[in-house]
This record gives structure tokens, C-alpha cells and sequence, in this order.
């Protein structure tokens, strides 16, 4: 069994709520991005960022949406280096 020391356990619980983004494809076959708030299991908010027809304007879309996430976490949550083309 792992010891988890009392720093660690507070943050894990200090945390309830976890923010992440949502793709999906809507009914006219484009790719609909939002953003999704959870707290304790149960998704509590949600903000449409928009659709995108095409991959660079879902690039945009997804750049948005952890816009969103950041300005009010303070610290980015995901990693969207993969879509810097070079």
C-alpha cells in the first residue's frame, strides 16, 4: 500500500473542479469544440467555442478554447505544441 503524504492529498482534493475540451461531430459533419467543466463527476458548465469545417480552423478553435481554460486556471492543463507545424 502507497503512503500518500498530506501535501500531496490536499492538492488532489483542493481541486474540485476540472476544466477540459470537448470535440464532436455535429449533424452537418463539422467538428464542434467546447469547453466542459466537471465537478465531482457531473459536467456543471459548458461554453461553445464554435464549429470548424476545416483542420486549420479547428486549430484555431482548439487554441481558443485553451485560451478559455488558461485565463481562468492560470496554468495551462493541456499540451497543443503537436499543432505547430514546422
Amino acid at each position: 500500500m502507497r503512503i500518500i503524504g498530506a501535501n500531496a492529498l490536499s492538492r488532489v482534493c483542493y481541486n474540485k473542479a476540472m476544466a477540459y475540451i470537448r470535440k464532436f461531430k455535429t449533424t452537418s459533419g463539422a467538428t464542434g469544440v467546447q469547453v466542459c467543466y466537471k465537478e465531482q463527476g457531473r459536467v456543471v458548465r459548458t461554453v461553445h467555442v464554435g464549429s470548424a469545417s476545416s483542420e486549420k480552423s479547428l486549430e484555431k478553435l482548439l487554441r481558443k478554447a485553451q485560451g478559455i481554460i488558461d485565463s481562468e486556471k492560470g496554468t495551462p492543463m493541456f499540451n497543443l505544441d503537436r499543432f505547430n507545424k514546422k
